[in-house]
C-alpha cells in the first residue's frame, strides 16, 4: 500500500494505538502530524517515526476544541503543504456508574470524544474541501459504542455518536471524495488493561508471553499494530467505495457491523394504544428484545 504524497494527522497518537497508526501511516509513505496531550510524548513518538525514515511533525494540544483543531490542520499545511487523511483517535476515559458519575467526568469524556472528533474532523474536511482532490476521515469507534458497556456511560454514548458521525458525512461529503469510516478496533493498551476480563491477556503479551489464538479469534483482541493495517487501507485510494462504514478488527478478526434495522413489526388498524402493546408484546416482540453489553466466549479450559 503506497500513500506517498499523502498528508495525514492523528489525534492522540503519543502512544498506544494511534502511535500503531502513525507508525504505519508512515511506513506507507505518509507525511505523518503526531498529537498528543504531553508535549514530550508527541516529540518522542514524532522522533521515532523519522528515525525510521518517514516523515513527521509533533503538535501538543488537547482536542476539543477548534483552536486545537485549527493547529493541527495548520501544522500539516505549513510542514507538508497539504491535508489528506484525519485520523480521529484521541481518547479518555472516566468510568463510573450512571449514579457516581459527576458532570466532569461526563464533560471531559464526550469532550475529547465526540466533540473533538467533530471540530477536528470540521477543520480537515474544510481544508479538503479546499484542495478539491478529496480526503479520508478515519473516526474511532469503540465495541462500547456498539453494544454499550458497564460503568461507560459518556464513552459509550461519545464512541456511538462517533460511529454517526461517520454516516452522516458520508452522504454530506460524497460529492467532495471525502470518505467516512468508523474503526472498531479492540487491541492491548492501557485502556483496555483497566477491564477486567481483558487484563490478563494484557500483562502476559507485555510479559512476552505470545497471545492465545482464542483471545486473538473468538476475542478479536491482539496488538495495536494488528488494527493499523485497516487504518492505512481505509487512508488510500483503493479504499474510495468504502464510506460511512463501521469495520470492526482485532487480533486475527476483521468484521464489518451491520446498521441498526428494525427487526420485528406488527400493525394495528387505527394504531397502538398502550393495552394493545401490552398485549402483543409478550407474544410477537419479546422474543426478539436486544440484548446489552458485549456477549463474549468463554475461553476454553485446560
Amino acid at each position: 500500500m503506497d500513500l506517498s504524497g499523502k498528508v495525514a494527522i492523528v489525534t492522540g497518537s503519543g502512544r498506544g494505538l494511534g502511535l500503531a497508526y502513525a507508525k504505519a501511516l508512515a511506513s506507507a509513505g505518509a507525511a505523518v502530524v503526531v498529537n498528543d496531550i504531553d508535549e514530550a510524548v508527541a516529540q518522542a513518538a514524532a522522533a521515532e517515526i523519522t528515525a525510521a525514515g518517514g516523515k513527521a511533525v509533533a503538535v501538543a494540544a488537547a482536542v476539543g476544541s477548534s483552536e486545537s483543531a485549527q493547529t493541527l490542520v495548520d501544522a500539516a499545511v505549513e510542514a507538508f503543504g497539504r491535508l489528506d487523511v484525519l485520523v480521529a483517535n484521541a481518547g479518555v476515559l472516566r468510568d463510573k456508574v450512571v449514579w457516581k458519575m459527576t458532570d466532569e467526568d461526563f464533560d471531559l469524556v464526550t469532550q475529547v470524544h465526540l466533540k473533538g472528533t467533530f471540530t477536528c474532523a470540521r477543520a480537515a474536511i474544510v481544508r479538503m474541501k479546499e484542495q478539491g482532490e478529496g480526503g479520508r476521515l478515519i473516526l474511532i469507534g469503540s465495541p462500547a459504542g456498539q453494544y454499550g458497556n458497564f460503568g461507560q456511560t459518556n464513552y459509550a454514548a461519545a464512541k456511538a455518536g462517533i460511529v454517526t458521525f461517520a454516516k452522516v458525512w458520508a452522504m454530506e461529503l460524497s460529492r467532495d471524495k471525502i470518505t467516512a469510516n468508523a474503526v472498531v478496533p479492540v487491541a492491548a493498551t492501557a485502556m483496555t488493561a483497566t477491564v477486567p476480563f481483558l487484563k490478563p491477556y494484557v500483562d502476559a503479551m507485555a510479559a512476552g508471553e505470545p497471545m492465545p489464538e482464542f483471545a486473538r479469534r473468538e476475542l478479536a483482541f491482539g496488538t495495536p499494530e494488528d488494527v493499523a493495517g485497516l487504518v492505512v487501507y481505509l487512508a488510500s485510494d483503493d479504499s474510495a467505495s468504502v464510506n460511512g462504514q463501521a469495520i470492526g478488527i482485532g487480533g486475527d478478526r476483521l468484521s464489518l457491523y451491520s446498521h441498526p434495522d428494525q427487526i420485528v413489526k406488527e400493525y394495528a388498524a387505527g394504531g397502538w394504544s398502550a393495552d394493545a402493546i401490552a398485549a402483543a408484546w409478550p407474544q410477537a416482540f419479546a422474543p426478539s428484545q436486544q440484548t446489552v453489553g458485549e456477549t463474549l466466549p468463554t475461553a476454553p479450559t485446560a
